[in-house]
C-alpha cells in the first residue's frame, strides 16, 4: 500500500482545471479569463481589500483605542496543585526551580493561581499571586515572595 492508494479516493478527488488545451475542453482560446483586462494579463488582478480606487473601509472606519502591546507584561501561570505536584516534599520553591522543572517558560514572569491547596508549609517565590493563593500558602504556615518582573522598557 503506498500513501496515494489511501483516502481521499481517486474517483472522489476533484479534477485538475487543465487550460489552454483546445476549444472543445471549454477552456481553450481565452483560458477562462474572457476577453482582454487587467484579471486576463499573467499576473493581473488587484491586492485584497482594493476598490478600484475608492477610500478602502480599513481606512474609512475610525480607529479606536489605545494598544499599549509593545510594554505589556504576559505572566506564565501555574496553578497551586501543579506547583504541589512537582516539587512533592520540598519545602522552598523557587523561581529557578519553577522554570527547570518546565512549569513556565525561561525567563518569563510567572503568576501562581489557587487552583488546588496546601497541605504543607511553602516558601514560593514569584512574580505575582492572586490573592487566594497568597492566603491558601500563609494559611498553611508558609511564605510568598513577589518578585519585580522585569518590564520591557527596561
Amino acid at each position: 500500500m503506498q500513501l496515494h492508494d489511501l483516502y481521499p479516493f481517486k474517483e472522489e478527488r476533484k479534477t485538475r482545471r487543465r487550460v489552454g488545451r483546445g476549444s472543445g475542453s471549454g477552456l481553450g482560446c481565452t483560458a477562462g479569463k474572457g476577453h482582454k483586462g487587467q484579471n486576463a494579463r499573467a499576473g493581473g488582478g488587484v491586492r485584497p481589500g482594493f476598490e478600484g480606487g475608492q477610500m478602502p473601509l480599513q481606512r474609512r472606519l475610525p480607529k479606536h483605542g489605545f494598544k499599549n502591546t509593545l510594554f505589556k507584561v504576559v505572566y506564565d501561570v501555574v496553578n497551586l496543585d501543579a506547583l504541589t505536584k512537582a516539587f512533592e516534599g520540598k519545602d522552598v520553591i523557587t523561581l529557578d526551580d519553577i522554570y527547570n522543572r518546565g512549569l513556565a517558560r525561561k525567563g518569563a514572569p510567572v503568576k501562581i493561581l489557587s487552583c488546588g491547596d496546601v497541605k504543607i508549609p511553602l516558601k514560593v517565590e514569584a512574580h505575582r499571586f492572586s490573592l487566594a493563593t497568597a492566603e491558601k500558602i500563609r494559611q498553611a504556615g508558609g511564605a510568598v515572595t513577589e518578585l519585580k518582573a522585569a518590564s520591557k522598557s527596561e
